[in-house]
């Protein structure tokens, strides 16, 4: 077992050694001769700036009080505006559509936030699917009928030995059309298929890792082959499969990434939009690594604890 005095030197040369990667970082910031603009980031993180509110069309500006309304030419309802922190028009003011008519303090999310969110939200919908094709098609693979053991490797095989973007563009342009998908739709079951096909292999692999007397004393029990299954083999195969299946989910996680190339704003296509708006490239796509280093992360210490609460009921 390992001492207590050799694990605080092997924190302290761990220490040391990441902060000569820093700091080897931040040198070759300095030798690009490249100035960090941290402060034009945050406004696309989260943008504090008063709100506009803009007139929906043509017509008059009329001041009651705190309350402005806008009376449109074309005998369309007026549009009342009581709540608002600053006007910006005044009495009698001719109003076109698009107008700033008034602001308000708000907040908002930036777009590298909406990107975020969207990331997480495709990738856990995938992640649900995913194991759910893994888990079918992963029994497939052990079954006794030939039929769904050659149905599943076909799918295995197909899926394993092409590569995400080609899936992709298949299922939104071609899949899509047929069956009138929407892009975040295209994009789930582009990466559920994809990544359900490892999921399957690691299942498989988890379930044959089992000694097959286990399956033999659940029989001997009484019980049938889907009860042996269920109660016996799969508990244990999910254990053995866990390290290996949250490697797959990171690697979801990240392939996600792949779907802003059918124009969904995920985390990355966010960071481009933004790069272009804002000038700070290197500013950008650090925030957009450490986000997915962010989800990434906290998926496997989810794991990481699971494990070992598995691992102490044993």
């Amino acid at each position: 077992m390992q001492s207590k005095s050799s694990r605080w030197i092997g924190h302290g040369i761990y220490a040391v050694i990441m902060v000569l990667l820093v700091s080897g970082i931040y040198f070759s910031g300095k030798t690009i001769n490249y100035n960090w603009h941290w402060d034009r980031l945050w406004p696309y993180v989260v943008n504090t700036e008063m709100q506009d509110i803009r007139a929906h069309g043509d017509g008059v500006s009329v001041i009651e009080g705190h309350t402005i309304i806008v009376k449109f030419d074309n005998g369309a309802p007026d549009q009342v505006i009581k709540s608002y922190d600053q006007r910006a028009i005044g009495n009698g003011d001719l109003i076109f559509e698009g107008d700033t008519v008034a602001r308000v303090e708000d907040w908002k999310f930036g777009p590298i936030a909406v990107g975020l969110w969207v990331t997480v939200k495709i990738s856990f919908i995938s992640l649900f699917f995913a194991i759910f094709l893994g888990l079918i098609f992963g029994l497939m693979r052990v079954a006794k009928n030939q039929t769904a053991r050659d149905l599943s490797l076909t799918y295995v095989e197909i899926i394993r030995g092409t590569p995400l973007l080609v899936q992709i563009f298949i299922v939104y342009f071609f899949i899509g059309t047929v069956l009138d998908l929407d892009r975040f739709t295209a994009g789930v079951v582009a990466l559920s298929v994809f990544t359900g096909a490892y999921v399957a292999e690691i299942i498989r692999a988890g379930i044959q890792s089992v000694s097959s007397g286990q399956m033999e004393a659940a029989r001997s029990l009484g019980m049938t082959y889907p009860q042996a299954m269920m109660y016996v083999i799969l508990p244990q195969a999910f254990k053995r499969t866990l390290p290996p299946l949250a490697g797959q989910f990171i690697n979801l996680i990240k392939d996600s990434s792949l779907v802003s190339v059918i124009s969904i704003t995920d985390l990355t296509k966010a960071g481009r939009e933004v790069v272009a708006g804002s000038f700070a490239p290197f500013e950008v796509w650090f925030t957009v690594a450490a986000l997915y280093l962010l989800v990434t992360g906290s998926l496997s210490w989810a794991i990481q604890v699971l494990e070992k609460r598995l691992s102490a009921s044993d």
